[in-house]
């Protein structure tokens, strides 16, 4: 479910990113917010992008 959530934040503009510590996601947005970048929850600075679990295949030539 959590997956499914950030997929749809994700879709609607700004990137997710979940913290380290805490293992919650915010989007980038919200992170934009604070003078420094630290998670809102915990204080934490150190995140790590979400991606989407779509693999992009590509044709080698």
């Amino acid at each position: 479910m959590d997956q499914e959530n950030a997929e749809r934040q994700e879709s609607r503009g700004g990137p997710v990113y979940e913290c380290v510590k805490c293992g919650r996601r915010v989007e980038y947005r919200e992170l934009e917010r604070y003078i420094s970048f630290r998670c809102p929850f915990c204080g934490y600075r150190i995140f790590r992008k979400v991606r989407a679990p779509v693999v992009k295949r590509i044709k080698a030539r």
